[in-house]
């Protein structure tokens, strides 16, 4: 997960919103609630490179105020007990555009295998252009028709764990596929195969969901 969170999100952005600024990754350690995020991450709360220090204070600053109270609970959850905070929520930027942001997030572990904190990354979806609809749909027509029943099922997957619609659905999915250099069926197909046996409650299913979608393309490449 060190890795994951490291990765530079710049190069799969475009695929997801058609901005640079579409897809940045965080870090956050649970002793001392300390941040780290991408340029791309702090773009998309409306800062320049180098601009702001993220701290918890400062990201809820951002949070839409109906949504405000839902994350800062969440963090204080994951702080006690030590579970990565995920879901979606609305975030308003220093010019005042809200953004609808979906975080996908596992656990941190340090050295000895201990959670220390979680790591993932933010994704905007809210919007797409229609040039850039178009790319993701020339590029990954012919998967769609060959394999459309799975992909369709994987889609309505991440709708209902993320709240998010069928387009936004499908650019996660796109997102998963360009990043892991994986086929956008085989990864759906891994999607929809392994939700059946995600047990315990919706928080722990949540959960576990959200460590699926970052870590699938490792069961595929140890089958």
């Amino acid at each position: 997960m060190d890795d994951l969170a490291l990765r530079s999100a710049s190069a799969i952005a475009s695929v997801i919103a058609g901005t640079p600024q579409s897809v940045g990754s965080f870090r956050f350690w649970f002793e001392d609630q300390r941040w780290e995020w991408s340029d791309e991450a702090a773009a998309i709360y409306g800062y320049a490179e180098g601009e702001a220090q993220p701290s918890t204070e400062l990201l809820l600053a951002h949070k839409h105020p109906d949504d405000r109270a839902l994350v800062a609970q969440s963090i204080a959850t994951a702080v006690r007990t030590g579970e990565p905070f995920c879901g979606r929520h609305r975030v308003i930027d220093t010019a005042g555009r809200t953004h609808h942001v979906i975080v996908v997030a596992d656990r941190l572990l340090d050295d000895r295998g201990l959670v220390v904190g979680t790591a993932g990354y933010f994704i905007d979806v809210s919007g797409t252009l229609e040039e850039n609809r178009q790319e993701i749909l020339d590029d990954t027509l012919p998967e769609l028709v060959e394999s459309r029943a799975v992909i369709e099922q994987a889609k309505g997957v991440l709708m209902v764990v993320y709240g998010i619609n069928a387009e936004q659905a499908f650019r996660v999915l796109q997102w998963r596929s360009q990043e892991t250099n994986i086929k956008l069926r085989t990864l759906a197909r891994q999607l929809v195969g392994e939700v059946p046996a995600l047990g315990g409650g919706p928080a722990s299913q949540r959960a576990c969901f959200d460590h699926l979608l970052l870590t699938m393309h490792d069961v595929l490449a140890s089958k």
